[in-house]
């Protein structure tokens, strides 16, 4: 499965993983998404996330979230 990442333009540190390019799926209360990433089937997701939770969340329910932490002043 080729998953989409995207970002919300609301929420900046929200993300999600879809499996459209347009995000259909994806909730409406944090839209508009931009897509900003592809995962080919072969490769791992960022962040050491786990793939087959990530397909199993798009299959049950069409996308899943998370959030980019925020960066404090020592990882800058």
């Amino acid at each position: 499965m080729r998953i989409f990442i995207f970002k919300s333009e609301t929420s900046p540190d929200l993300r999600a993983f879809g499996g459209d390019l347009v995000g259909g799926r994806l909730p409406n209360q944090f839209r508009p998404w931009r897509a900003i990433g592809a995962i080919a089937p072969d490769r791992d997701p960022p962040h050491n996330l786990s793939r087959a939770v990530i397909e199993t969340a798009i299959n049950d329910c069409g996308y899943q979230l998370w959030r980019m932490s925020k960066k404090t002043a020592d990882q800058v």
